[in-house]
């Protein structure tokens, strides 16, 4: 699933966030946004998902511009992942992770048989499963929250953030696995991090932002920097 972003721009009052972006995102691939803070990449992955709208541009996904008549039917494409998970506190993992996909009447037997597929895919143990986000660690509650972003089976998963809160030894073990997840199922990924080291452990292609994109294709040339 493709990601073209023509002359996007984004203001908040006289604060120009992000002006005149135009880059496509390479399908299948890894693409890690990496810049000093307000440089616009929450922004930028919050305009893709619809949550903010863009004052100028065209945003593009699999060819079909997104309008406010097709934004529904684009979101249930995407997995969106945030800093602190943002479960809800009140319902069980399980009903976190289900949640979307009861609100669509999805058949009760592929619902629990995806959750076992997603507990397996990111090592989340069954027997948490009915325990509230305040009884799981900063880790765990990260993997539920990709077992939600997952549980429809997105084309495209983004991630803002997704380690930022965690102490460094679980930062590490969840680096280790959210790579293997990445290369296994082979989507479109947009992954947010402040870490150049975490960017260039993720990243296929790394976008540093700051005036514009400028962006290093790391399979190319992890130092060859090139600017748009």
């Amino acid at each position: 699933m493709s990601i073209q972003l023509k002359n996007i721009s984004k203001h908040f009052g006289t604060f120009s966030a992000l002006q005149n972006i135009d880059f496509s995102f390479p399908v299948g691939k890894t693409t890690v946004l990496i810049g000093p803070s307000g440089c616009g990449k929450s922004t930028l992955i919050r305009i893709i998902t619809g949550l903010i709208k863009f004052d100028e541009g065209e945003l593009f996904i699999n060819d079909e511009m997104l309008s406010s008549s097709n934004l529904y039917s684009v979101r249930r494409k995407l997995g969106y992942v945030i800093q602190d998970g943002g479960l809800f506190p009140h319902l069980t993992a399980r009903a976190n992770v289900t949640l979307l996909a009861e609100y669509l009447d999805l058949d009760k037997t592929k619902i629990e048989n995806r959750v076992e597929e997603l507990c397996e895919l990111t090592k989340f143990p069954k027997d948490g499963l009915n325990r509230f986000p305040g009884e799981l660690s900063g880790g765990q509650k990260q993997r539920v929250s990709l077992m939600r972003a997952l549980m429809l089976d997105p084309e495209i998963l983004l991630l803002d953030e997704p380690l930022g809160a965690l102490d460094p030894l679980i930062r590490y073990e969840l680096q280790t696995d959210l790579k293997e997840i990445f290369t296994n199922l082979k989507k479109t990924v947009i992954l947010v991090t402040h870490d150049m080291s975490e960017a260039s452990f993720f990243g296929d292609i790394i976008v540093l932002m700051k005036t514009g994109i400028s962006y290093v294709s790391i399979d190319q040339a992890r130092l060859n920097l090139k600017t748009e």
